[in-house]
């Protein structure tokens, strides 16, 4: 029986999931002053190269349960579109403004993609595929 050698996606998962965390706390460690962004865009483009790359090496799959995947994907997006939203609130509620609103929210839309990519990949992974 031969196994499928699979990409490192939970690896490169969670390197961009650090640089996304070291991102958002160095912000928030300015708040409610306005931060410089040079450190929060370099953790933000590095966290989202990787989740391409990520998406690039996975999507090369040939034998993989696309279906189990696409299913734990769906709902998972939904609960963490659930979850973003209520940061989302959150950063607005109290006053985040301008190019720091943006950056927040381009870190918490690769949060909300990342996690749910990371759970569908863990079962999927196991789940058998009929050739």
């Amino acid at each position: 029986m031969t196994e499928t050698r699979l990409p490192p996606v939970t690896q490169l998962g969670a390197a961009s999931m650090a640089f996304v965390a070291a991102g958002v706390i160095y912000l928030a460690a300015y708040l409610p002053k306005h931060a410089p962004l040079w450190f929060a865009l370099a953790c933000l483009g590095c966290a989202a190269g990787l989740l391409a790359l990520n998406a690039a090496l996975l999507a090369r799959v040939p034998s993989f349960a696309w279906w189990r995947f696409f299913q734990v994907m769906r709902w998972g997006l939904l609960a963490y579109l659930v979850v973003g939203g209520m940061l989302e609130y959150t950063f607005l509620y109290d006053r985040v403004h301008g190019s720091l609103l943006v950056v927040l929210t381009c870190m918490l839309v690769l949060f909300v993609v990342n996690v749910p990519l990371l759970m569908a990949f863990t079962v999927a992974r196991f789940q058998r595929v009929d050739r």
